[in-house]
């Protein structure tokens, strides 16, 4: 009986690696709050991704909440409707309204033709997200940015290692936010990040995270308790030591997809990506009406065949109870991003994934059975 196939799975270190580890945890007894393998990875990181400051945390969502807490962002954000739900669930938790802009077709990121025009009184940042782990249009969004005097956050949940025309594409706007939950390129089992451009601002996150405290009898701040364990660093550091291989094998992966659903009427894959500008985190297709069936009876079919896609992003964030009144959520003004929602999805792609099962997918999907 053949193992189900799902979307991605994590990267698993040999166990003989990651005992001493856990050895060295148990017999220091720190186990959270700043330690030592804590330390390592901020440092290790900050040298892996070519930026100047990192803080880890222990998912995303809290960095998300965090960062926005750290700029004092309020009043309105604009944001995408395509992506996690996380992204504006950290905006509400702030008591920030999101305002919802359409997406370009071909990248799928946030269009920054449509930021402009969504701008009020009430506006004060800007949360792009760099979707799949391809880079946004980072330098019209920072330039309407700097001449409307608004934060740029970056949801960079996918953009592990990313780079873009000037090098990581996570130093781009004031704060950028990763997710390592199980499922990324990189993963810490759970956990998340903010990289940001100077010390204060990381002293102030790094208070932030853990509950407003500067030291031990000084709180001068609501903060929250975001702080990564000892070990999920301590994983996180042995996943470091393989990155290179595992974003190859998504590549080889990438590669073999885009051969093999090359002819297939009514599939369409997105743009390829300069292998420095990508991490190969996912593999999404767009199913339109030129296929023999429907997206969802295409992944009805995979299931069948214990194959696990996900239609990932769908349904948009706009669409759901607490979002779809406001008035940016209608689907008269997401065209696009609705478009996109109804016709995507992703297939499996991680590192473990062998030639042979994606040769099985590709020739589900060309055959349609």
């Amino acid at each position: 009986m053949k193992r189900p196939i799902y979307v991605t799975q994590p990267s698993m270190p040999p166990l003989d690696e990651f005992i001493p580890y856990l050895e060295q945890i148990w017999d220091n007894r720190i186990l959270t709050n700043g330690g030592p393998f804590h330390q390592k990875l901020e440092h290790a990181l900050c040298q892996f991704l070519g930026v100047k400051h990192i803080s880890l945390f222990t998912n995303a969502t809290i960095a998300l909440i965090t960062a926005l807490q750290a700029l004092e962002i309020e009043g309105e954000v604009i944001t995408t409707p395509y992506s996690f739900v996380a992204t504006a669930h950290s905006l509400m938790w702030n008591g920030i309204s999101p305002v919802f802009v359409d997406i370009d077709p071909t990248s799928l990121n946030m269009n920054p033709r449509r930021i402009e025009a969504a701008i009020t009184s009430k506006t004060t940042a800007i949360m792009p997200v760099h979707c799949y782990g391809h880079p946004c249009e980072v330098d019209q969004i920072d330039q309407i940015a700097q001449k409307r005097g608004l934060k740029v956050i970056y949801d960079a949940a996918h953009a592990f290692g990313v780079n873009c025309h000037c090098g990581s594409v996570l130093n781009h706007g004031d704060l950028s936010v990763l997710s390592f939950h199980a499922t990324k390129v990189f993963n810490t089992f759970e956990g998340g990040a903010i990289v940001c451009r100077d010390e204060a601002m990381k002293k102030h996150i790094d208070n932030l995270k853990n509950f407003g405290f500067v030291n031990e009898v000084t709180v001068t701040t609501a903060g929250i308790n975001g702080k990564m364990n000892e070990i999920s660093a301590a994983f996180g550091l042995l996943q470091l030591k393989t990155i290179h291989d595992a974003i190859s094998r998504r590549q080889r992966i990438d590669g073999m997809y885009r051969e093999g659903l090359a002819g297939v009427n009514g599939v369409r894959c997105l743009p390829k990506t300069d292998e420095k500008t990508s991490n190969y985190s996912y593999f999404p297709i767009l199913v339109d009406a030129k296929y023999p069936m429907s997206r969802d009876s295409l992944y009805q079919l995979l299931q069948q065949h214990d194959i696990h896609t996900r239609r990932y992003f769908y349904p948009l964030i706009s669409t759901f109870p607490m979002y779809r009144g406001l008035p940016s959520a209608s689907a008269e003004n997401l065209p696009v991003a609705t478009q996109a929602a109804n016709q995507i999805l992703c297939l499996p792609i991680y590192p473990a994934l062998s030639d042979v099962d994606v040769a099985r997918i590709i020739g589900i999907v060309s055959s349609g059975k």
